[in-house]
């Protein structure tokens, strides 16, 4: 199996190299726009009549029942109710110390300024189904959510053929305390939780991944009043590796993201010309053996090998492409961390596959993909919170800042606001 090569590509190219596979259809956002009338117009008799096109399925009542959720518990391995568990644990810990309280800034004599974190009152989280139930994505948006304290948590993910969800989804949620949990994917999905329904609530905030509908939606109902925790697409891996890697440790990583979609990327960047060949060897054996081969060979198609003559353009390439993750595959990962400006999540060394952030590691997998690492974070608590910031002055705080702010209202011909500061400073000069 080979990788698309590049070697030592001018930079003026490299604008081109770091395009996504993924070309939306020219009628996306027409169509996507058109669900989110009907939903907002019908309600749950759209719902379901979406869900019997798009999933085939028959939906009668979207949240899903006690019963269910016992069905779902009772078929749940114990091993893997304990691997859910250590993961639950881990990415608990790791978020709850992103709580932190901000002290008082005294900024002169008599101005205090503070703020204070708000959460969220009512978050929607959506979990992708399809081809692969990602009950992992239930622990990552599930968890934060309820550290940081949001009042209302309401999950949605597409019904399978029989009309159910995967028992995982339904036990991870449960875990994590969600109690709102719905039958109904896709963009359809988002415009519920964006307008509300009968039957699904409307929220504040949407979280979570999907394909490219679902994206779409999420990127529409910004303009509706609803919030989102980023922009996302499909998945993507980039991995850095010198002298030191182990082939077949990068090819388990590139073909670990190529499994998720025919539209993920992977992209592997090195000073090694024969690494890219033992790679390439590597990737042909293992694909042998991946049930999802066939969808793998397709992200392939769209995948890159770069070769570059120094290690200073393996990095610049890396911060100009931005990847959601980034694997820095050598003996001196270390020494990369201060040159590292654009990712996602970043996982260093020989033995820090990105599976592990995937799943049990702590860190957050909702990530920035299609370059947005350059400007967006990953899910965090503060992805559930506010901000509000406060102020409060005393009288010798007044007179301190009062002169600067007339002459800068002044200066700005805002007269209301000099007078606001002046006419306090003048009671307090006549009292």
């Amino acid at each position: 199996m080979t990788l698309t090569r590049f070697i030592d590509p001018d930079r003026s190219e490299w604008k081109n190299l770091i395009l996504r596979p993924f070309p939306e259809s020219a009628d996306l956002a027409e169509r996507v726009s058109q669900i989110l009338s009907v939903v907002a117009e019908n309600g749950d008799e759209a719902l379901r009549n979406f869900t019997r096109k798009f999933d085939g399925v028959e939906i009668d009542q979207f949240r899903v029942t006690e019963d269910e959720i016992r069905y779902a518990i009772s078929h749940i391995p114990s091993d893997l109710k304990a691997a859910i568990q250590v993961a639950k644990r881990n990415i608990t810990q790791f978020h709850q110390t992103q709580l932190q309280d901000e002290g008082i800034v005294e900024t002169m004599p008599g101005v205090t300024c503070w703020r204070r974190s708000v959460p969220i009152q009512a978050v929607g989280l959506y979990v992708p189904g399809g081809s692969a139930p990602l009950f992992s994505t239930v622990l990552m948006l599930s968890i934060p959510a309820g550290i940081a304290g949001c009042d209302t948590k309401l999950l949605c993910s597409p019904p399978g053929k029989e009309g159910r969800l995967h028992p995982a989804i339904i036990y991870a949620a449960t875990e994590c305390g969600v109690k709102n949990i719905y039958k109904i994917g896709g963009a359809q999905a988002i415009a519920a939780m964006a307008f509300g329904t009968q039957s699904i609530p409307r929220v504040d905030k949407i979280f979570g991944p999907g394909n490219s509908y679902v994206t779409e939606a999420k990127q529409q109902v910004l303009r509706h009043g609803v919030a989102i925790d980023m922009p996302a697409g499909p998945s993507e891996v980039l991995v850095y590796a010198d002298h030191s890697a182990n082939a077949a440790f990068i090819a388990a990583d590139l073909l670990s993201q190529a499994e998720h979609g025919a539209d993920s990327q992977v992209i592997l960047v090195t000073t090694e010309a024969g690494l890219i060949d033992q790679v390439e060897s590597s990737l042909g054996d293992q694909l042998e053996e991946l049930p999802r081969k066939d969808m793998a060979i397709q992200a392939l198609d769209n995948s890159k090998s770069l070769l570059f003559n120094t290690v200073d353009d393996c990095i610049d390439f890396i911060n100009l492409y931005a990847p959601e993750h980034l694997i820095l595959a050598s003996d001196d990962a270390h020494d990369f961390i201060p040159k590292i400006l654009n990712a996602g999540s970043v996982f260093l060394g020989h033995h820090t596959p990105e599976s592990v952030g995937d799943y049990a590691s702590g860190t957050n997998h909702t990530l920035p993909t299609n370059g947005w690492a350059r400007s967006y974070s990953g899910v965090s608590v503060d992805s559930f919170v506010r901000k509000i910031t406060f102020q409060e002055l005393t009288k010798e705080g007044l007179t301190q800042i009062g002169p600067t702010v007339e002459v800068m209202a002044q200066a700005e011909s805002l007269e209301a606001h000099r007078r606001a500061v002046s006419i306090r400073l003048k009671n307090l000069k006549d009292s």
